[in-house]
């Protein structure tokens, strides 16, 4: 557990998270909705820190990251929570801290630790992914100073819901991004996913200025996003981001709460060529 670095102290010891979009307002003894981020007496605590629920050693094009540091190997890690709720998440087991009733379950592992590992495999990189790393700020940022402090590079794989006060805690230390896009209608992605579409639009613009290197994953789900026009419209909006802007379209299964059927891989190809024929230079598909 570690002391919040992004929140406001309100009246009646009531706190303001500013890690996320959200921006939960919360009174002693209440969580975010994340469910790892708690006031106690006052103080906003992360309570995830230092807490990993998985790590692994992945090919970096697993991320997905196509572009930066091809064929070398990523050291992956994650702590428990999201501050989405996306029902076909396929790392809800480990994502989803609600589900664990307060229980913010994990083993102790020292950013240190992380480092000296992904060192000792011969990774060029660290990743901070499976779960949302917005909601674990602390233990993340930790990390990738001594990674950078190593010479490792720091990757973000993230539902791209962060504050502007994260972002700008974590642009210089992250070197490249994969934000996940999920869809291109307000209304829907609010019902589905819990969060707001113009933040993430907006992280998007600021990471492209900085020069950071940026792929974006968009994942069709049959009842949400399977649509052309709905892809076309991403696709149209990362084409005016840039055109070199790596976009991996990859296909959903059912899994967790959400059983609809596959998406369909015609589908998938038809809005490649689609994407490919606006002018976007570099489209992959993903899960087929």
């Amino acid at each position: 557990m570690r002391e919040a670095v992004l929140y406001e102290k309100l009246n009646d010891s009531m706190v303001k998270c500013l890690v996320c979009n959200h921006t939960c307002t919360l009174k002693v003894g209440q969580v975010g909705l994340c469910g790892v981020r708690k006031n106690i007496d006052g103080i906003m605590f992360s309570l995830n820190y230092g807490k990993t629920i998985s790590r692994a050693i992945d090919p970096i094009e697993k991320k997905p990251l196509y572009h930066f540091l091809p064929n070398t190997k990523a050291y992956s890690l994650a702590a428990i929570g999201c501050n989405f709720f996306c029902p076909w998440c396929q790392n809800h087991s480990i994502s989803q801290a609600g589900e664990f009733k307060g229980n913010i379950i994990g083993e102790e592992i020292s950013p240190a630790e992380h480092v000296d590992v992904a060192l000792k495999y011969n990774c060029k990189s660290i990743a901070y992914t499976y779960s949302e790393p917005t909601v674990y700020l602390e233990y993340a940022l930790d990390i990738m100073k001594l990674a950078h402090q190593a010479g490792l590079k720091n990757l973000w794989i993230s539902n791209g819901y962060m504050t502007k006060e994260s972002l700008e805690l974590i642009l210089p230390l992250v070197d490249a991004f994969n934000i996940d896009l999920k869809g291109f209608d307000e209304s829907i992605h609010k019902k589905m996913c819990g969060g707001s579409l113009k933040p993430i639009l907006n992280n998007l613009k600021t990471i492209n200025a900085y020069k950071k290197h940026l792929e974006i994953t968009t994942l069709v789900v049959n009842g949400f996003n399977d649509d052309l026009k709905s892809l076309a419209a991403i696709a149209e909006y990362i084409f005016n981001l840039d055109p070199e802007i790596v976009w991996h379209i990859t296909r959903y299964f059912p899994t967790w709460k959400y059983h609809e059927k596959s998406s369909d891989l015609s589908l998938l190809i038809k809005a490649k060529e689609l994407a490919l024929a606006k002018g976007l230079k570099y489209v992959y598909l993903g899960n087929v």
